[in-house]
């Protein structure tokens, strides 16, 4: 079998309903990986809470965080394929007008290496890996460089399609609005033509590796391209309709359930 390369979104994809890696999933990907695939992280989150993930995972590969926004290679720091893409700091400071609607709980501008904040609305334990304390304030005179995101969260998922079209409606067609997290989304907000095929395919080209060859994983709108642009492109039986309707085949068992781990260990005949 040729190599291949394999794409893993995290939440309600790899990560079970507690966001955790199972000792399954780990155990199957540790096999395809020592039998010569490639195994790569391809996220909408930050790289500051998937980190450890990729540490548990034992990867020394490429990660994609951010939606596509920063291709990057944490085991190699001169990685001559990563990029990052931002936003400009007075557009990210122009999104503060949204917490005039009370359903917006929290936005979040990142960087690299820092969060930027306006709110103390915490999504879920792991979003201040840190604790909120490491955040600065999202302020003119504390944001002094272009973030890769803003983050806006919403009281419920409700809101969000509402909060959405006034983003679009702002930024006309200057920002990607990208949606990610599981239960407790988030609108990300990323530059222009942003998206997660756009890493995968740097990826796939720095290894050599063909679309046919592309297995990736993922269950929500922000995986859309990744899905669509991938060789095989497999939805999770937990992910959205729109998602199915475009995927080459659905996981029998959800991510809950090692939806990911037992169709690969199907596929390889593990």
């Amino acid at each position: 079998m040729n190599r291949k390369l394999i794409a893993l979104d995290l939440d309600g994809t790899t990560l079970n309903n507690h966001s955790e890696i199972t000792a399954k999933t780990k155990d199957i990907l540790t096999k395809l990986r020592r039998a010569g695939h490639i195994v790569s992280i391809v996220t909408g989150r930050p790289y500051r809470n998937s980190y450890y993930y990729y540490d548990q995972l034992e990867l020394d590969t490429p990660i994609v965080n951010f939606n596509g926004a920063w291709c990057h290679n944490p085991s190699d720091t001169q990685w001559s394929h990563s990029y990052h893409k931002t936003l400009s700091k007075e557009l990210a400071l122009s999104m503060l007008s949204l917490r005039s609607n009370p359903e917006v709980q929290l936005i979040a501008a990142e960087s690299q290496q820092s969060i930027y904040i306006e709110g103390e609305y915490i999504p879920y334990p792991d979003f201040f890996p840190e604790g909120i304390e490491v955040s600065k304030q999202l302020a003119p005179e504390t944001l002094i460089e272009d973030p890769t995101s803003v983050g806006v969260f919403t009281t419920t998922r409700h809101y969000q399609p509402y909060i959405e079209q006034k983003i679009v409606e702002q930024y006309q067609g200057a920002v990607e609005v990208r949606m990610w997290g599981g239960d407790t989304p988030c609108l990300e907000v990323v530059a222009a033509g942003v998206q997660k095929a756009l890493g995968l395919e740097r990826i796939a080209s720095y290894y050599g590796i063909d679309r046919k060859h592309i297995l990736a994983f993922g269950d929500q709108e922000n995986d859309y391209e990744m899905i669509q642009y991938a060789g095989e492109g497999i939805v999770m039986s937990n992910g959205i309709d729109r998602l199915k309707a475009i995927s080459n085949d659905v996981t029998p068992s959800s991510n809950h359930d090692d939806g990911v781990a037992r169709y690969l260990e199907s596929y390889f005949s593990l």
